[in-house]
């Protein structure tokens, strides 16, 4: 048998859409509801006072907050040819010390030049300022972790080791005896996981080891006495694996106490 005779329907023709006058409608309809939108969110609760933003202190608005330490260092001025001022430069590390046992700098001629997240190049730009405007007998320079953990973005060993190495032909340039610390251990940056630091550390110490030998410079070993056999931070030396806790700063007070007076002896 043959099969029925199938029925053909043509559907209407729809009229040519207009985008352009379909996309004016639509902004016409979502413009005022994101207007309305905004100033719901912006609109305190009632009984509630509007929150304002933190104002961030203008150093923070540099590259290398040359403006943090501007004004203590005019005050501080240059060391008396007596005083036998040492300045500590380095990163959040430093910076931190200072909150953790302030008596270890106050009790001292000793003068805590630390800003956290910065890496080795920004203390280069600092460093004249920071320390040879204040004439110290020696500087303390404690850097490079934070390049490591590309703070200033993606960077090589050599570029950290040029940028230490700068530091100390400047210090040598000024007669301030250098004392060089090695990074701390760590395994990770919990800002920043999973860059594996633990050989790069290594490597960097190792240099700056093989570098003070070479050029007569003082050592400070803070990572032999702080690691764990896994190459981290002792946990009962820090919180988070990167920063020293009062614990940990009590092992690093008689290190560089003692780093300082050998540099003191030329």
């Amino acid at each position: 048998m043959g099969h029925p005779a199938r029925e053909c329907f043509q559907s209407p023709r729809m009229p040519p859409i207009n985008t352009a006058k379909m996309r004016k409608s639509l902004y016409a309809f979502l413009f005022p509801m994101l207007g309305v939108a905004c100033a719901l969110a912006q609109t305190p609760e009632p009984g509630k006072a509007a929150v304002q933003p933190k104002a961030r202190p203008p150093w923070e608005l540099e590259w290398a907050y040359l403006s943090k330490y501007h004004d203590a260092d005019a005050r501080l001025g240059p060391a008396g040819p007596t005083e036998n001022r040492v300045v500590f430069l380095g990163d959040s590390i430093t910076e931190g010390w200072g909150n953790a046992d302030g008596n270890f700098f106050a009790t001292r001629s000793y003068v805590n030049r630390g800003i956290g997240g910065q890496t080795t190049s920004q203390m280069l730009v600092r460093f004249r300022q920071d320390v040879i405007g204040l004439k110290p007998a020696v500087v303390v320079i404690l850097g490079g972790t934070n390049d490591i953990a590309e703070n200033g973005g993606i960077t090589t060993l050599e570029a950290i080791e040029g940028n230490l190495q700068s530091m100390v032909e400047l210090a040598g340039a000024n007669g301030i005896h250098v004392v060089l610390a090695s990074v701390l251990p760590t395994l990770d940056y919990p800002w920043r996981p999973g860059l594996n630091p633990r050989d790069k550390i290594a490597a960097l110490n190792n240099w700056m080891r093989q570098f003070s030998h070479r050029n007569h410079l003082v050592y400070l070993d803070y990572y032999s006495a702080m690691v764990d056999a896994h190459g981290a931070l002792r946990p009962e030396l820090s919180k988070d694996g990167v920063h020293p806790t009062s614990a940990g700063y009590l092992i690093m007070e008689p290190l560089a106490d003692k780093a300082i007076r050998s540099a003191l002896k030329g």
